[in-house]
């Protein structure tokens, strides 16, 4: 049987995929194995759960709301927020249990649901193998002064706010770090459509946001982080010194120089290595990348001294490396960036803070980046191939090795298998386009040879 969990929590068509059903059946279960887990803390258990701006997420939030109340959890409801906005109230509120409504930068049918343990921190694999399997099962009902209440909590966002502007402040030493700074925000009628500029304003910035009438419909739709037209259109037009751009549930952030050029996450993990490494604020003056990071990002990052470890992809595993070594800085070229000493996940909302801090002393975005070279990337998908033997067929190693050979110090060749559809990705790099493409065509014709399934 399939997995219900992903790398982020259990996602599919909503309504459809993720029922309100499946919602009040994963919450009760969740409380459940949290509890005899010995998660909460002895008082009456706590949740704090939040959306995004999904008409449908009005109705999961509604269930997962009921589901915990009738497993005897009080609920902060919180409403429309940031997803690490609900991990950092999580922790703040002494919650012991956090979820979030949300398909991050999934197209609008789409919804999920994910949970974060005490603390903000989310849950391990084996807790969430251990929910997959009580659905469903039954249970004692409590009854009486022992269901659990639902409260409207929505005020609490405005301690997010100050959470994450305090954050900034205290990177860049500065009471009002944006002072003089013009920044066009793309809200991608999301999550952070209110807050991210609200932020940004607070710590000083003059702030034109953009794509910030959510109507339950439109979020993500060609706009924000996956969709960055429009903000690099902006930026020219307002003459501002940098644009960012949120995902629908602002757990990641992009970027935009002053010439309207893009700065992906390899950029934005770079220049805050340097930031904080400049800071003493680097620990063991290492980032957590994954293994999809560009090798230019690894050329600069070694000529600054700082090294980088690499991740499977996936903002979880980029925190789980985190966590084991200590490190202060990590993330994924999507523009997750997680930054220990103020968050517990990706922050959206506190990477663009940090992102324009940086330029408080006159330097363009597009100087400061100009040393994080982005060498040519291709990406194929080879689907209808048996995944799993990618990494074993001697044929496929062959030219793998090849091309590695070929390469030597200039590029990367990365095969990786999918964890869910008959679909291997090969990833290339090189110093010319013309380079990558030959090596990636070559390998996803010998990918397809290998190991096509019968038809």
């Amino acid at each position: 049987m399939a997995r219900l969990f992903g790398t982020d929590g259990v996602r599919g068509l909503a309504n459809r995929d993720i029922t309100a059903e499946l919602a009040v059946d994963l919450s009760v279960a969740a409380a459940h194995i949290l509890a005899e887990r010995g998660e909460f803390s002895g008082h009456r258990p706590k949740a704090v759960i939040g959306r995004d701006t999904r008409v449908s997420g009005q109705f999961l939030s509604a269930a997962v709301s009921a589901g915990l109340a009738s497993a005897g959890i009080d609920v902060l409801d919180l409403g429309v927020v940031p997803t690490p906005g609900v991990a950092y109230l999580t922790a703040a509120t002494d919650a012991d249990l956090g979820v979030v409504i949300s398909a991050s930068h999934n197209p609008m049918p789409d919804n999920g649901i994910k949970f974060f343990a005490r603390g903000g921190h989310k849950l391990d694999d084996s807790v969430e193998i251990a929910i997959e399997e009580r659905l469903g099962e039954p249970w004692e009902r409590p009854v009486g002064a022992a269901v659990g209440s639902i409260t409207d909590s929505s005020s609490l966002i405005a301690d997010y706010v100050d959470h994450v502007v305090s954050a900034v402040r205290s990177f860049a030493g500065d009471e009002r770090p944006l002072e003089g700074l013009s920044i066009v925000a793309d809200g991608a009628h999301g999550a952070a459509s209110l807050v991210g500029p609200a932020a940004l304003r607070a710590a000083g910035a003059t702030v034109h946001a953009i794509n910030v009438a959510p109507d339950g419909l439109n979020i993500n739709e060609g706009v924000g982080s996956t969709h960055l037209g429009g903000l690099q259109a902006a930026v020219v037009e307002h003459g501002a010194d940098l644009g960012v751009a949120y995902d629908g549930d602002a757990d990641r952030c992009l970027a935009v120089d002053h010439t309207g050029a893009e700065v992906n996450g390899d950029a934005i993990m770079g220049l805050l290595a340097l930031a904080l490494k400049d800071a003493d604020a680097l620990y063991h003056d290492t980032l957590v990348a994954t293994v999809m990071s560009n090798l230019g990002l690894h050329r600069a990052m070694t000529a600054a001294g700082v090294t980088v470890i690499e991740a499977a992809v996936g903002d979880r595993y980029v925190l789980e490396a985190m966590r084991e070594g200590g490190y202060s800085l990590g993330g994924e070229q999507s523009g997750h960036v997680i930054v220990a000493d103020y968050a517990t996940t990706g922050d959206g909302v506190l990477t663009s803070l940090m992102i324009a801090a940086c330029l408080r002393h006159g330097s363009t975005l597009r100087d400061l980046c100009a040393g994080i070279e982005q060498l040519p990337q291709v990406l194929i998908n080879v689907s209808g191939v048996d995944r799993t033997r990618v990494h074993t067929d001697a044929g496929v190693q062959a030219a793998v090795n090849s091309a590695r050979r070929v390469l030597g110090n200039s590029g990367r060749v990365l095969l990786r298998p999918s964890g869910t559809e008959p679909l291997v990705r090969i990833m290339v790099e090189a110093e010319t386009a013309q380079t990558a493409r030959e090596h990636a065509d070559h390998l996803a014709n010998v990918v397809h040879e290998r190991l096509a399934l019968p038809a």
